[in-house]
């Protein structure tokens, strides 16, 4: 019998070889598309969930109430992880985490770039990176000892094994002993470090972190393991209270919370203090996109075969009255189904191998398949099974229902349920493409108003260089050395790369301070020629300069600060910020130095000239940029060799700011493509099964002088009305979507009526091509072929 049905159905696939290339062209490309974002989200779920002790890892964020506002952050104070491990007894291990960076070593004749960072004794045993040489115990129990990856052994020494016990200079200052050798960091975690020095060499380097009010690296526990997390919490929430001195005056209060490591990554957002969202919203958002696109591709199916269940007719007919029963015929149709979904899937996954490399680019990941997890094939398999159900369900129902007398004496029609049944399918799928298409209108706006937007510094022709090595005694030479040379228009320095300045002090004070309110400034240094260099509008005042020595205790305000300290005339004004007393020089107009999703926060500049650390900012002369870069390269060499010639270019740093958004702007395309894609495949089916039901109606019209027009749009109007429909529902949603997706910036596009009505006309225009393709055929062949007897 399962031999009989499968003959049938396979006879049915061919004999109607254009409905079954639609049906199986829409499932293939939703079940693809589905997978794709599938293995995202896998990837995304899988990162940090490797760690064997992942239950008992947390992270330790700060809630900083101030200034009537509740701020969430990660950064701690340096001193945390140690303090926390002596005093709170659930604790097992704690390190701290200097966030790290890219340095410069050298072994022998080999000098290379590498990323890593500071971390304390206890890391090794908390995280589950394995260890190739040396014991998580000793590998970083003294300040010159280093733990190295895999692959940065390989570079410096050939293997982990010759790689113990030697000494690797870091940024031509000190020498480390390499302890131990990890390996290379798995893929789906998020810390990639290619080397990890002991956390003492970073309080060294950097005392403030020794000031329990100056809040910089992250800090992670881990709990014992038979202790109560809420617990812990309850314990950590005032444990700054005694130790950092603003929380004594009463202004500026700070409670620790902890978040389970694993979470981090993707909820790592802030709101009110609180974490809320962060990369989770978007797993959310393509998990809800791919089971959108999938239902599409089964309400094709759907369609379709209802649609074509007249042609079904009499087969039905005569098998009930030779005796089929009703169950029998819904297995029958239900099977044809999975049969078509099966088929379907198999083409899904050729189509799999060929976009994931594309998918990969876009995503920024590596995700590989998994052809060889069982678990991916039993997924895939009950894919397979829900799809060829909720697509050949109704169908079978519908089929297996009609009533064999009517069908045998030709009087069978669809009844009115049905057909408005078919109509809301259609509606419903129209409705998810208009959203889809409304989101990508509106997210590429907002993408091209963040890239043109003016920051109020010109991004254009400006590369930060990192200053290390020579260059920190030698700066003045070096800055000579640019200024003179040709394409170079000036040089600076600064403290934090202009893209992103987050270091921010509560220690300022001025006249007519309230003493009782604390309020959190950005701070950074900055050297001569800053203003210059940025292309920053003075309002008041002027830059730094050689020619006032008193500027060494100067500082520069933009208009947020000035509008917190309150003063009417800026300049010339007291201002002191850590005790260092000094006077307001210049007043600059506000310029974004962080994302546009936050506000722009008051700024005090204070002048660095010649401090050892920080960026160095050269603006180059329009269309010059590659002579002076080959220049800089050349004195980069002959002033500091033992440092390879690095640089960044300031528009593509401010273009990192935004890379999930630039991801979710290249899939919404894709996805919304896509789902016009199939559901204009559905539609063109549905049209063409119209056009063959009213052959013969189309050649009498003609025969009594229709005209190609009226014969057009008695074909598509009946479509086009859907298609209206399915707009006068998508459009409001679209809208209340969209206003809340871009409240995730603080400066943002306007919605426009004209975004609404661009998405609207695509999918006319789109539907109308569809549906008129079949529509002229079926009114241009000629009556006598249309009226011919069977």
């Amino acid at each position: 019998m399962i031999k009989n049905y499968l003959k049938i159905a396979w006879r049915n696939l061919i004999k109607n070889k254009a409905h079954t290339f639609i049906n199986m062209a829409g499932l293939s490309v939703g079940l693809a598309c589905s997978l794709l974002i599938m293995l995202w989200v896998q990837n995304e779920l899988s990162v940090d969930a490797f760690h064997k002790n992942g239950d008992r890892l947390y992270s330790i964020y700060e809630r900083q109430y101030f200034d009537n506002k509740i701020q969430g952050q990660y950064n701690t104070p340096g001193l945390l992880a140690e303090e926390l491990k002596k005093q709170i007894p659930e604790i097992e291990y704690a390190t701290g985490n200097s966030y790290g960076g890219e340095s410069t070593f050298q072994a022998g004749d080999k000098i290379l770039k590498m990323t890593g960072t500071d971390v304390g004794d206890d890391y090794l045993k908390m995280f589950s990176f394995s260890l190739l040489q040396g014991t998580a115990q000793t590998a970083l129990n003294s300040p010159v000892s280093m733990a190295i990856s895999r692959k940065m052994a390989q570079s410096f020494f050939g293997s982990p094994q010759a790689a113990i016990g030697k000494t690797i200079r870091f940024e031509n200052k000190k020498d480390f002993k390499v302890t131990a050798v990890f390996e290379d960091m798995p893929k789906n975690s998020s810390q990639k470090y290619d080397y990890l020095m002991n956390w003492y060499h970073f309080v060294d380097a950097n005392g403030q972190v020794k000031d329990w009010g100056n809040n910089w690296p992250a800090t992670v526990i881990m709990l014992r393991a038979d202790a109560n997390p809420a617990s812990v919490e309850k314990k950590l929430t005032h444990f700054l209270d005694n130790l950092n001195k603003d929380q004594k005056k009463g202004t500026f209060t700070i409670e620790i919370g902890i978040q389970r490591f694993g979470d981090l990554y993707l909820h790592n957002n802030f709101v009110n203090g609180k974490i809320e969202g962060g990369r989770i919203e978007y797993v959310h958002l393509f998990t809800i996109v791919a089971i959108f696109i999938l239902l599409i591709a089964c309400i094709n199916f759907m369609n379709l075969t209802t649609a074509r269940s007249v042609k079904r007719a009499r087969e039905i007919g005569v098998r009930k009255v030779v005796g089929a029963v009703r169950s029998v015929l819904i297995k029958q149709f239900i099977g044809e189904s999975l049969l078509i979904t099966s088929l379907a899937v198999v083409v899904s996954l050729v189509l799999l191998v060929l976009l994931l490399p594309v998918f990969n680019q876009i995503t920024r990941k590596e995700i590989e398949l998994p052809f060889n997890q069982v678990g991916f094939w039993v997924k895939l398999a009950g894919i397979t099974l829900i799809t060829g159900l909720i697509s050949g369900s109704y169908p079978a129902l519908f089929l297996s229902s009609f009533n064999p007398v009517k069908v045998l004496k030709g009087t069978m029609k669809l009844d009115t349920g049905t057909t408005l049944f078919r109509k809301g399918l259609v509606i419903f799928q129209f409705a998810l493409s208009v959203i889809l298409i409304t989101a990508t209108i509106i997210i590429s706006r907002q993408m091209a108003y963040v890239q043109s937007t003016n920051l109020g510094y010109d991004r254009e022709n400006l590369i930060y260089l990192p200053i290390n090595g020579e260059l920190i005694p030698k700066y003045s030479t070096f800055k000579d050395e640019v200024v003179g040379m040709p394409g170079i228009e000036s040089v600076t320095r600064v403290s934090n790369t202009p893209t992103i300045i987050e270091n921010s002090t509560g220690g300022v004070q001025w006249i007519g301070k309230n003493p009782n309110v604390n309020i959190q400034f950005t701070q950074i240094s900055v050297g001569y020629d800053f203003v210059k260099t940025m292309k920053l509008k003075v309002l008041a005042g002027r830059d730094f300069s050689k020619a006032f020595v008193t500027d060494s205790v100067g500082y520069m305000v933009n208009e947020a600060a000035l509008k917190r300290i309150g003063y009417k005339a800026p300049i010339g004004q007291p201002l002191t910020q850590w005790g260092k007393k000094g006077k307001i020089i210049g007043l600059i107009k506000d310029f974004h130095f962080n994302s546009m999703h936050e506000q722009i926060m008051p700024l005090i500049i204070r002048l660095g000239e010649q401090e050892g650390y920080g960026s160095l900012l050269i603006r180059t002369e329009p269309g010059k940029t590659k002579q002076a870069l080959a220049s800089l390269e050349t004195l980069c060499k002959q002033i500091n060799p033992a440092f390879p010639f690095t640089y960044t270019f300031s528009d593509q740093e401010y273009l990192k700011l935004y890379q999930n958004e630039q991801i979710v702007t290249k899939l919404s395309n894709a996805f919304a493509f896509l789902a016009i894609f199939i559901s204009c495949l559905g539609l063109l089916g549905l049209a063409m099964f119209t056009a063959e039901q009213r052959i013969k109606e189309i050649g009498i019209r003609k025969v009594l002088g229709a005209s190609l027009g009226s014969l057009f749009s008695l074909l598509s109007s009946e479509f086009l009305v859907l298609v209206i429909i399915a707009l006068m529902i998508a459009l409001p949603v679209s809208w209340y979507a969209m206003n809340r997706w871009l409240q995730g910036f603080a400066y943002r596009t306007s919605l426009q009526w004209w975004m609404f009505a661009l998405s609207g006309m695509i999918i006319i225009l789109i539907a109308t091509v569809t549906v008129s393709f079949q529509a002229v055929k079926a009114a241009l062949i000629k009556p006598i072929k249309s009226l011919r007897s069977e």
